[in-house]
């Protein structure tokens, strides 16, 4: 501000008046100050400088008279030269006056030439029209031609062609032949031909042409009307031709762009003459009065002097012209200074010549005494003031020490913010402690190592004392550096620092390394290594967050002489307090992850079950943050059939993992009812709405609805398979040829939304075709849309003759995003065929007699088979199930027997009634037949279908 003040008051004019007509500082004073100038106010005393100042009368109606203007000319800053000027041009200036006036005067003429003008240039266009209609007319009515075309027999067939190529030639909007009764025979418009003329034909039916405006049948216009006379002089018919207003109108627009371009050339000219004429008057007056030119001076001169900032203002010459009481104490200044050259002041050599060369400086330091002083010096002829510089002086002596403080204290905040942002970024603890390590490199330390507890690593809370570390993080400006490196294992010793800090919780400085035994008891050798390599001082803070130590963070220094102060100290609690709550927070997640992968891997299969039916291959990716709900599922069936289920709930973490089990094992339940897909869809779909209800009744939020599931039945001897979906992506079937489609499958409602009932489909596949069942993560990314991850899996699996592992390899390389954010389940089944050897049918008549045929049916082809010692079991089952179906059942009867990795015997009958295994009493003469089915078989039960029931029984094969 000062500098400022100092620039204002040498630029405006006041100190150098004089100057311009006298060479003594002395006149140059007394002739430009007011009659109570600087120079007697410089020589008051303090006392004298603090007595309030009573204005004169003249003062105060300058004061009335100046108002608001008179306190912005005082001793604030300058203002800028558009606020200055906008203040000298306003009302109360003489300039201000004259340029608003001589700007009124010149648009004004401006205006009034332009209306002249266009006036003028309408009244010529609306003549030129009157003229150009008449002669267009005219010349119509005497052309050759005309007279004989009224009198001909159809007068439009011979004038309407001419009319319109001679309207088109003379730019005018019509002509007009009509009769002495106004019948017109020609017009522009073909509808307006033979219809009354609008116009006064009088005076050309007497013989004179008339010339009117108009509005006719086109709009508002002017028109010419004329006879057309016979050779006898006698008036046979009229002629019209005419322009309409808008036209007229078009010839003053062609004009206007002139006229407003002259106007606006002569108002820009008047107005540059007039702003010339202003500034010049502006100059002169500085657009002030007398009074406020006073009071500015007074302002300027009480704040010149009650800075604590020096003002010395220099003459051309050299010469000191004025020296504020801080430029006086600083430079210790005599008393009779003022007048005198610089290089007579007694000051330094360079500090003189800065001040007397007049070139800028800014800042520039020099040592005047016993002070350093940063000076600022500008020249006050750049705007055309008058010749000389004004210099402003500080005292930095203290200032720079202040700020070599400052500004360390400024790159501390700035680490500590870096800190803040940099760490943390990630739940992962290594990750956190690589990044405490990065963001002190170099600003901080040389060296960082990070050491962590093994527990503290696995997710767990270190439970007693620590004795062991393991280096977990570290960074340093090289890599040779003999440091424990990342994965060592570190023995905490009692004398070492380390362990002084786990054991007190504080952090321990040791600022000289050499001088430290206890350090060195840890590794002799290794630490001898560290001393010769230059490393000399070392703090070490504990990791602690919510009274859990989980480690030492140890900060190294080698580059820097300097060793580890208090502050620094002080500095690397605070790193290490704010990472310590990332590595803690990592390391509840690293725990909670941890339980929630486990439980979500219990839930899963560990391994497929056997079967022939199908060779299945699979991949179960979880995402990278946090577990979901994605599960699937191979289950075996009875009569060698073989379910595959997928399925995926929404959300993740522990909920999503726990649902999936409980949905996982609902499936496995209701699986063992032999249900078709869309029953056990429609079970499901029930159980998660009943789940729902109970969570909602207990005050939970955290419900299922949102699951969705496929299911799918194959049967490899009919080489059918029956799919149900319940809001599931559609799956994916690959042909033996290679071929992929998506067969329709209608999507029922995800499970837990109820109201709608599930559609099964029934697919029939060729022996090696492949069924690929996935979730949602696979196809839908958050970069890419569902029907690009359709095409790119359908062409990942386009192929033939690869097998299901390979098949999931190149589904997971085409469409795997780099960063995963949901589970994956995908499952690629290749479908196999039952040998038709391995099949025997027969039809058994309702006949308790047909028990005996098949019985000895059976037996043979049990001897076909190699089984022979099955025979008698399976002679016993099949007979009790045959007999069964025969007693209770309706037709038709079938008997099956199945060889696949066990012998299954199937009854099938045409009635739905389910038989019960039950105790018979002693007395009961029945009863006992599913008693000794249970006994002798592996399995049975019951399957349903939809032309009845079949009962089946499996025994296992004999081990070869």
């Amino acid at each position: 501000m000062v500098r400022l003040l100092g620039r204002s008051w040498a630029q405006s004019g006041l100190t150098f008046t004089g100057l311009r007509s006298a060479r003594r500082p002395e006149v140059a004073l007394r002739l430009a100050d007011p009659p109570e100038g600087p120079r007697q106010r410089s020589r008051q005393t303090p006392r004298d400088r603090q007595k309030p100042h009573r204005p004169s009368p003249v003062e105060q109606r300058a004061g009335q008279q100046g108002g608001r203007q008179d306190s912005g000319l005082g001793g604030g800053p300058r203002r800028p030269w558009t606020a200055r000027l906008r203040s000298a041009l306003s009302r109360r200036s003489v300039a201000g006056q004259v340029f608003i006036l001589h700007v009124v005067i010149v648009l004004l003429l401006v205006v009034t030439a332009a209306v002249a003008l266009v006036l003028q240039v309408r009244h010529d266009s609306s003549k030129e029209a009157r003229n150009r209609s008449l002669a267009v007319a005219e010349t119509f009515a005497n052309a050759p031609g005309t007279v004989e075309a009224l009198g001909a027999p159809d007068p439009t067939a011979l004038l309407q062609p001419r009319a319109e190529a001679a309207r088109k030639l003379s730019h005018v909007d019509f002509v007009v032949v009509m009769n002495t009764d106004g019948i017109r025979y020609t017009h522009p418009k073909t509808d307006r031909i033979g219809k009354r003329f609008v116009g006064n034909i009088a005076p050309a039916l007497a013989g004179r042409p008339v010339t009117e405006e108009i509005t006719g049948t086109i709009g508002p216009l002017v028109q010419a009307t004329v006879p057309v006379k016979n050779t006898d002089g006698k008036v046979v018919g009229l002629v019209s031709a005419g322009i309409t207003t808008a036209h007229v109108g078009g010839y003053v627009q062609e004009h206007m762009p002139m006229l407003f371009a002259a106007a606006g050339t002569a108002l820009a000219l008047a107005t540059a003459g007039t702003a010339l004429v202003s500034r010049r008057l502006l100059r002169q007056t500085r657009g002030l009065g007398p009074y406020e030119m006073t009071r500015m001076y007074e302002h300027h001169d009480a704040v010149l002097h009650s800075v604590r900032e020096g003002v010395i203002i220099l003459s051309g010459e050299g010469r000191l012209v004025l020296a504020n009481d801080e430029a006086q104490r600083l430079l210790d200044l005599p008393k009779d200074a003022e007048g005198r050259h610089v290089s007579e002041l007694g000051l330094d050599a360079g500090t003189a010549g800065l001040l007397a060369s007049g070139r800028v400086a800014t800042d520039e330091v020099h040592l005047v005494g016993d002070r350093l002083l940063a000076v600022n010096n500008r020249p006050t002829d750049r705007d055309g003031g008058p010749r000389g510089s004004v210099a402003t002086l500080r005292d930095s002596t203290e200032l720079r020490a202040l700020s070599g403080r400052a500004e360390v204290a400024r790159e501390r905040l700035k680490l500590l913010y870096d800190a803040g942002v940099g760490i943390g970024t990630s739940l992962d603890v290594t990750r956190t402690a690589e990044e405490l390590a990065e963001v002190a490199v170099p600003r901080f330390a040389d060296y960082v190592s990070v050491d962590l507890t093994h527990t503290v690593l696995n997710g767990d809370e270190p439970d007693g004392a620590i004795t062991e570390l393991r280096r977990t993080a570290f960074s340093g400006i090289r890599k040779d550096a003999p440091l424990y490196q990342v994965g060592e294992r570190i023995r905490v010793v009692d004398s070492t620092p380390h362990a002084q800090g786990l054991r007190t919780g504080q952090a321990v400085l040791e600022p000289d390394l050499k001088s430290a035994p206890g350090w060195r008891a840890q590794d002799p050798e290794r630490a001898a290594r560290v001393l010769d390599f230059g490393i000399h001082s070392l703090v070490t803070v504990p990791l602690r967050a919510g009274g859990v130590l989980m480690g030492v963070a140890n900060f190294w220094r080698s580059a820097k002489p300097e060793p580890f102060d208090e502050d620094d100290l002080a500095l690397a609690e605070e790193l290490v307090a704010r990472a310590a709550v990332s590595i803690d927070n990592a390391r509840r997640y690293t725990r909670e992850h941890t339980m929630a992968v486990t439980l979500q891997r219990s839930l899963l299969p560990r391994n497929l079950p056997q079967q022939t039916a199908l060779d299945v291959a699979y991949r179960y990716l979880p995402a990278q943050a946090g577990v979901g709900g994605d599960w699937f599922d191979v289950l075996p069936l009875p009569g060698a059939r073989v379910a595959l289920v997928v399925g995926d709930v929404v959300g993740h973490g522990l909920h999503a993992a726990a649902t999936m089990g409980r949905l996982r094992t609902a499936v496995h339940n209701f699986s063992t009812l032999d249900l078709p897909p869309d029953e056990i869809l429609g079970l499901l779909d029930d159980m998660v709405s009943r789940i729902d209800q109970d969570e909602a009744a207990a005050g939970g939020s955290a419900t299922i609805t949102g699951a969705t599931c496929l299911y799918a039945v194959y049967d490899p001897v009919s080489r059918r398979c029956s799919v149900a979906r319940a809001g599931h992506p559609l799956p994916a079937l690959v042909r033996p040829d290679g071929t992929v489609d998506f067969p329709e499958v209608p999507a029922g409602p995800p499970l837990g939304l109820g109201g709608l009932p599930f559609e099964a489909v029934e697919l029939v596949l060729d022996e090696g075709s492949k069924l690929v069942l996935y979730t949602d993560g696979l196809i839908e990314d958050r970069y890419r849309d569902i029907d690009v991850g359709l095409e790119l899996l359908r062409s990942a699996l386009a192929g033939a003759d690869r097998s299901p592992d390979e098949s999931c390899r190149a589904v997971l390389d085409a469409l795997l995003p780099a960063r995963q954010s949901d589970d994956i389940a995908l499952i690629v089944a290749r479908t196999r065929a039952l040998d038709a050897d391995g099949i025997a049918e027969w039809d058994v008549p309702s006949d308790p007699a047909s028990v005996a045929e098949v019985r000895a049916s059976v037996v043979r082809q049990l001897a076909e088979w190699g089984l022979d010692d099955m025979a008698f079991t399976t002679e016993l089952l099949l007979s009790e199930l045959v007999t069964n179906a025969i007693r209770y059942g309706g037709e038709p009867i079938r008997v099956r027997l199945l060889r696949d990795r066990s012998l299954i015997c199937e009854v099938f009958d045409a009635s739905s009634t389910s038989p019960h295994l039950r105790y018979a009493a002693t007395t009961d003469e029945g009863g006992r037949g599913l008693f000794l089915v249970a006994q002798l078989a592996e399995r049975w039960g019951t399957r349903y279908t939809p032309e009845g029931k079949i009962i089946w029984a499996e025994q296992p094969l004999p081990q070869v």
